[in-house]
């Protein structure tokens, strides 16, 4: 793998001693939803680390979060076994043909898991002694210290660190600082996978690109999106929104009321409607798709509306698409056709009824054969799977297309200019700092 684009500052695998080490490592294995592995992608993407780490003679300990089982409002945890890791775990003996133990942990009703006890003992030794592939924890969010603010989350970050001799970060999409992907770092000599090592140089692609710059963001609130919105309007040369971004943006501009968008968000969109009559980067999709109801496609109740008719002060009703027909028009088809750079953090309708905009979005981008096609994040690939199929499984090892693991993370990534501000990689910078110029790998 190339790492000469990579800060020097940055601890990589390769850099480490894993021979009869254990190896603790946090993967963004977040593809589970009510107990069912959705798309193994994130999982796959990761193997090439695991792989690593045991060819070198290492012995993994995996860790992953799933869902959001902390509610913020009561403090409380919930260990639904909807959340739990068992899916992946089950994934992943299939594919790779060994035994992963999932250690079992008292479980407080309000607080989850408060603390790893000595029970993962025999676990760890079974481990050494190759009696099983490797350890898998309970999912990550389930134990109280994880997202925990004080004594909790220090004795968790301790806890973890004692299974293990060395540590290694592969989860580019958890980018919050969790005593799993960032207090860690202080007790463990700490590394980024493969994983982790790839998406940062792809993300400079993104911060640095080859112009023109086309990105196409959508989202289901327009607020949530204001920061990395702004950054990266300051960034391309051309934006395409969609979705609850699009319609608030269109409300703003035209003085009109949609289904579904508060005034709230209309406010807050004027100064984006501002901006660009100035400089003038957002392409406009012509033609939108209205409904009666968002319950489903409902023949009869939706229709197609041409943004040119807009009229001041009407209210419309749930704009839940992007017409297909947007991407045939001549400015748009340009624009994209025209780009060398396309960034994708979007899904344009209300799935699964609304999908025409989506999948006419990847193809008219798919047309564009010079460019480099950048998507990010688990909807978006997702939505790309499901709609073109075909398309996606054909371009899965092309080099004109990346698919990041994590698209918040892309855009959190991208509004502070650097890959190196997110606080997991910071960690592990400091910490090659502390460890690795000590000497103590």
């Amino acid at each position: 793998m190339h790492t000469e684009n990579l800060d020097e500052r940055l601890p990589l695998i390769q850099e480490a001693d894993l021979n009869g080490k254990i190896v603790l490592v946090r993967f963004d294995h977040n593809v589970v939803k009510k107990g069912i592995v959705r798309d193994p992608y994130r999982i796959d993407r990761s193997l090439g680390t695991l792989y690593n780490i045991v060819e070198r003679g290492g012995r993994p300990i995996l860790m992953t979060h799933v869902g959001r089982p902390f509610d913020k409002k009561t403090g409380h945890i919930t260990c639904d076994h909807g959340d739990s890791v068992e899916p992946i775990v089950e994934y992943l003996e299939q594919k790779l043909h060994t035994k992963f133990h999932i250690p079992k942990f008292n479980i407080d009703p309000q607080y989850g898991i408060t603390g790893i006890d000595t029970s993962i003992n025999l676990a760890i030794k079974n481990l050494r002694e190759r009696k099983i592939g490797g350890i898998y924890l309970p999912n990550t969010r389930w134990f109280r210290g994880e997202e925990d603010k004080g004594t909790f989350r220090e004795g968790f970050a301790i806890q973890l660190a004692g299974l293990a001799d060395i540590y290694i970060n592969d989860a580019f999409g958890s980018w919050q600082p969790h005593a799993s992907t960032h207090d860690i770092t202080k007790h463990l000599p700490s590394y980024a996978g493969f994983l982790m090592q790839q998406e940062i140089e792809n993300l400079n692609r993104v911060i640095n690109p080859e112009r023109p710059f086309l990105a196409v963001v959508a989202g289901a609130k327009y607020d949530t999106k204001i920061g990395p919105l702004y950054a990266i309007y300051n960034k391309v040369d051309n934006l395409i929104l969609g979705g609850v971004i699009y319609n608030t943006y269109l409300c703003a501009k035209y003085d009109i009321s949609m289904g579904g968008v508060s005034d709230k968000e209309i406010e807050a969109a004027r100064e984006l409607v501002a901006m660009d009559k100035e400089k003038q980067k957002i392409i406009e999709l012509p033609y939108i798709v209205e409904s009666e109801t968002i319950e489903g496609k409902t023949e009869g109740k939706y229709k197609t509306t041409a943004i040119k008719n807009f009229k001041k002060g009407t209210k419309y009703g749930y704009v839940l698409d992007v017409d297909q027909r947007s991407f045939e028009d001549k400015k748009v088809s340009e624009i994209i056709l025209n780009s060398r750079t396309i960034f994708v953090n979007a899904v344009m309708g209300f799935t699964p009824h609304f999908a025409e905009g989506s999948e006419a979005l990847d193809k008219t981008i798919d047309k564009n054969t010079v460019a480099l096609k950048m998507y990010g994040g688990g909807d978006t690939l997702q939505e790309f799977k499901n709609l073109c199929p075909g398309l996606y499984l054909s371009v899965l090892d092309n080099s004109q297309y990346y698919f990041f693991t994590g698209g918040g993370t892309v855009l959190v990534a991208i509004e502070q200019g650097s890959p190196y501000g997110l606080k997991p990689v910071q960690a592990l910078m400091e910490n090659k700092e502390r460890f690795v110029k000590k000497g103590n790998t």
